[in-house]
């Protein structure tokens, strides 16, 4: 199984205010889609609920320390290891896809690291965690949009 990290963060490492995103790129989702397509998300409640639904294409892995929630069309797991052992049993590339909390446990287990930066500096008090000197850069991308952002690729050389 791989594991994978995709976030996207202003240039000062915010990526949430709240349960909400700091901006709105156009184009920024697609590409989100064509990475994760046919893999696993595996992301907390809050991430979760600020997206509202599954995505198509994609198992979803919602980690919550509730016990007792559901969400129809997802799986559940108390953990961020329950939901990794649920996530493999799918044979997919696996995405940790937020929030701060799981980019924080899982950066460091990581095979690879998709993360655009958003040319703008945000306010907000969820931040991406710093990227380890384990971390590669393999390719960049910059977008033009209503906002510009840059891909990076990265692969982690534990």
């Amino acid at each position: 199984m791989s594991l994978a990290l995709i976030a996207a963060q202003s240039e000062n490492r915010v990526i949430g205010r709240g349960s909400e995103i700091p901006w709105r790129v156009k184009g920024e989702q697609a590409l989100f889609k064509r990475i994760t397509m046919n893999g696993v998300l595996v992301m907390g409640r809050k991430t979760f609920e600020s997206i509202g639904r599954p995505l198509p294409g994609r198992v979803t892995v919602i980690v919550t320390r509730n016990p007792a929630f559901s969400a129809d069309g997802c799986e559940v797991a108390t953990s961020l290891e329950d939901a990794l052992a649920v996530a493999r049993g799918y044979e997919r590339t696996v995405f940790i896809a937020g929030g701060g909390e799981l980019y924080e446990q899982s950066i460091h287990q990581a095979d690879a690291l998709h993360l655009t930066t958003i040319h703008t500096v945000a306010d907000g008090d969820v931040l991406f965690p710093e990227v380890p000197d384990t971390y590669r850069l393999v390719s960049e991308e910059l977008f033009e949009s209503n906002i510009n952002y840059t891909y990076r690729y990265y692969e982690n050389e534990i």
